[in-house]
């Protein structure tokens, strides 16, 4: 039943530590997914085809010998079979997909505490080393919560924009009644400094306001 059977396993977990007048956490329940990422599916899907299919037929077929598992005849059908049918333990695809699927995990499954990524040689090493940079990159935020502040804060600058720009204007009328000031902004604003003050005020805007 693959990720489908987490509800019963925890279920299992909950009643065998009740007999034992013992309770478990949600937090210290770990779960191992299987995951290859790239920048899009195609290309994970060929990184990681030909490596899933010898991993699956020589490995989990072969030596431990799983009943029910049969060998792949194509890395095509490794790919399809692992990694897109339902209840897979296994993302192939992009940084979005992994994500898809941990949050999914942890909706179906009512919470747990730890997602592992099981390490494999699917892909060559280049590439492993490229997918997992992306979970660290992407993947984990994402999931942690870590882009949380940083989509409320794009949402109140862009919601709020014309209140920046009323206080734009009061700055800049501020700098224009002093002279010093005035000439201090014209520097900001030269082509020296042009690289850092793209968002500096328009100097000339301001003087024809003032006339």
């Amino acid at each position: 039943e693959g990720l489908n059977a987490l509800p019963t396993q925890w279920g299992f977990a909950e009643d065998a530590a009740k007999k034992h007048g013992q309770t478990v956490s949600r937090k210290n329940w770990r779960v191992v997914l299987n995951w290859h990422i790239a920048e899009t599916r195609e290309k994970a899907r060929e990184e990681a085809g030909k490596g899933l299919m010898r991993w699956h037929n020589e490995y989990i077929v072969g030596t431990l010998q799983r009943p029910g598992a049969k060998p792949f005849k194509s890395p095509d059908e490794a790919v399809d079979k692992v990694g897109f049918s339902k209840g897979s333990v296994a993302s192939i695809g992009t940084p979005d997909d992994l994500v898809k699927m941990i949050k999914g995990v942890i909706d179906m499954s009512g919470g747990l505490g730890t997602v592992i990524g099981f390490v494999h040689d699917w892909a060559n090493i280049e590439n492993t080393f490229r997918s997992w940079e992306m979970v660290a990159r992407y993947v984990v935020p994402e999931i942690n919560g870590y882009l949380e502040g940083l989509r409320k804060s794009q949402k109140y600058v862009i919601e709020n924009r014309e209140s920046f720009e009323r206080s734009r204007e009061a700055v800049m009328a501020k700098i224009m009644e002093n002279d010093k000031a005035a000439a201090a902004l014209s520097v900001t604003r030269s082509n020296r400094f042009a690289a850092s003050s793209s968002n500096a005020p328009d100097l000339e805007k301001a003087k024809a306001k003032k006339a």
